[in-house]
Formats: C-alpha cells, structure tokens, sequence
C-alpha cells in the first residue's frame, strides 16, 4: 500500500481495502480521530466553541518558530562562518560532515512538524465550523467587515 501520491491517496487506498475486505470504515484509526473530535466539539457550547474556533485560525494562520528557524538559521551561520569553520574543521572533516548532517535532519524534521499542525488546525477549523453551521448560527468567518 505503499504510495508516492500523498497522504489524501494513501487514506483513499486504505479505504478501498477496507470495502473490499468488507470491515466497516469505523475501524479506520483516521476516521476514529475525527468522530472522537467531533463528538468532543459537539458537547461544547456555542460561545466556547466559537473561541476555540479563532484560537484554531490563529493557530493555522501563525508562522511560528519553524519558519523564523527556517529563515533565520542559515543567515546566523553565515555571520558565525569563521568561527564556525574554524571549530568544526579543528579535527578534520567529519565534524563538519557531523553538523551538516544534524542541521538537515533537525531542519526537515521542523518543518515536517509545521505543516503537520497547520494541517491539524484546519481540520478543527472544518469540524467547528460544520457543527456552527448545523446549529443554525453564522460561522465566525461569514462575517463581513464592511
């Protein structure tokens, strides 16, 4: 079930096997979370919910630290450059090679995270604004500032 495609065609393949292994879809992991989400967000009153609701656009809507690290980390080591040569060449090329190799996997892994969470934040967003709609009340972004 390995796919290139990403994770929407992977969930999608996932659900296929299921049909044709005739289980039920509420076995899938992924679509427990969101029940277990939903029924949270359902027991939660209106006006609590509508400030998880701007907390959560808050949350997808921030840069955050990642891309500040992103942006900022090469630039820091640029400026330390020469200090920076001198330490991890002090005995030889494998520090160096050590750092790089540390630096690209932590970086990555950040990033990975970020958008990992932005995702997050917008299916809360969904589910909060689904369960608004079906209360019969306006979604906090259905207002238009005029």
């Amino acid at each position: 079930m390995f796919s290139l495609r990403g994770d929407a065609h992977r969930f999608y393949l996932k659900l296929k096997t299921a049909l044709n292994k005739n289980q039920h879809f509420k076995c899938i992991k992924e679509l427990t979370e969101i029940d277990e989400i939903q029924n949270f967000y359902i027991t939660l009153d209106d006006r609590i919910l509508k400030k998880i609701y701007y907390r959560m656009v808050k949350e997808k809507n921030g840069s955050g630290i990642i891309p500040i690290l992103v942006s900022s980390g090469p630039l820091i080591l640029l400026v330390f450059s020469n200090q920076l040569q001198q330490f991890l060449f002090k005995y030889g090329s494998l520090l160096f090679v050590g750092f790089v190799f540390v630096y690209i996997l932590l970086l990555t892994i950040s990033v990975i995270l970020h958008f990992h969470e932005k995702a997050w934040a917008a299916v809360h967003i969904e589910i909060i604004q689904d369960i608004l709609k079906e209360r019969n009340i306006k979604s906090p972004s259905d207002h238009v500032v005029k």
